[in-house]
C-alpha cells in the first residue's frame, strides 16, 4: 500500500486526485496540504511513500518545498504534478531532486503508472521531456539567459511575460510588491534586459509561454 501526501492549494484538484487514486487498491491518501509550509510540516511528521507536489502554491512554492526536503536529507519520492508545461519547470524540478514530473493534463492511467514507478525508486518523465532533457544536456555549457535566474526570479519573469502586473503577482504568491519588484529587477539585470516586453519576447522565442 502506497501512502501518498497530496500537496495542492486547490481543493477541487485534491478531490480529483483522490477520486483517481481511490480506484487503485494499492494506494492510500495519507495526508493533504494546501500550502507549501503545511506540506513541509506534514511531510516532516508523517510516514509517506510519496508526495504529489504542485509547484504553484502560496507562501512557499513546490520547488522551494522540494529543495528544503532534500536539504534536510529526506529521500521520500516526490512526483511534481503541475499546471505548467514541461518546458517551464520540469528540468529545474529534476535538477532539484524530484523523482518525476507530470502536467495536470496527463491521463489518469499515466498518473497511476508514474506513482508506482516513482514509489518503487524509479524516475518518471514523458517521452517528450526525455527528448528535451537530452537537448538540454547537450547545450548545458551554452546556458540560456533564464538558466541564470533563481527559481523565484524565474517564476516572476514567466508571470510578467504572461501579462501579469507586479501587484497581481504579489497577491497570487502572497508576497509583497517590493519583493516581486526586486526579483523582477534582478531577473532583468541577469538577462541583460531593460523592460517587461523583453521578458515576453524572450519567453515566446524560447517556447516558455504560448
Amino acid at each position: 500500500m502506497y501512502k501518498i501526501l497530496i500537496a495542492d492549494d486547490h481543493a477541487i484538484v485534491r478531490e480529483g486526485l483522490k477520486q483517481i487514486l481511490q480506484d487503485s487498491p494499492d494506494m492510500q491518501i495519507a495526508g493533504e496540504a494546501d500550502s507549501g509550509k503545511k506540506t513541509l510540516l506534514i511531510a516532516r511528521k508523517g510516514n509517506f511513500d510519496l508526495i504529489l507536489l504542485d509547484i504553484a502554491m502560496p507562501d512557499c512554492n513546490g520547488l522551494e518545498v522540494l529543495k528544503e526536503l532534500r536539504h534536510e536529507g529526506r529521500k521520500i519520492p516526490i512526483l511534481m504534478l503541475s499546471m505548467y508545461p514541461e518546458e517551464q519547470y520540469a528540468i529545474r524540478s529534476l535538477k532539484a531532486g524530484a523523482n518525476g514530473y507530470l502536467t495536470k493534463e496527463s491521463a489518469p492511467d499515466e498518473l497511476i503508472a508514474a506513482i508506482r514507478k516513482v514509489s518503487q525508486g524509479g524516475k518518471y518523465i514523458s517521452s517528450s521531456l526525455a527528448e528535451k532533457m537530452a537537448w538540454y544536456l547537450e547545450t548545458e555549457s551554452e546556458k540560456n539567459g533564464h538558466e541564470l535566474l533563481s527559481d523565484r526570479e524565474y517564476q516572476v519573469m514567466l508571470m510578467i511575460a504572461s501579462g501579469k502586473t507586479v501587484s497581481e503577482i504579489a497577491e497570487e504568491l502572497m508576497l509583497s510588491p517590493k519583493t516581486i519588484s526586486t526579483n523582477r529587477s534582478r531577473a532583468l539585470q541577469k538577462m541583460g534586459m531593460k523592460n517587461n516586453s523583453e521578458f515576453t519576447s524572450y519567453a515566446f522565442k524560447e517556447g516558455l509561454i504560448y
